[in-house]
């Protein structure tokens, strides 16, 4: 890779920081700990996928008639 390209210079910059940081790495763990358990576990217990369960199917038409009914 060249040395004076910008992307060179972005990717050193931080994996130079990475590599430096001692806290850094622990609140990195926890954050990705964090979205893990927000988009995967809560997805699953608790947001069923209430259009496939209600639509039989024909999910563009049960949106149109949820819209027009609701909109009345």
């Amino acid at each position: 890779m060249n040395k004076k390209g910008f992307l060179y210079r972005i990717f050193d910059l931080y994996y130079d920081g990475f590599r430096n940081m001692h806290l850094g790495k622990t609140l990195w763990a926890i954050i990705l700990i964090k979205l893990f358990i927000i988009f995967v576990i809560l997805k699953i217990f608790f947001f069923p996928n209430f259009l496939k369960q209600h639509a039989d199917g024909d999910e563009a038409g049960f949106v149109a008639t949820e819209l027009t009914e609701r909109a009345q």
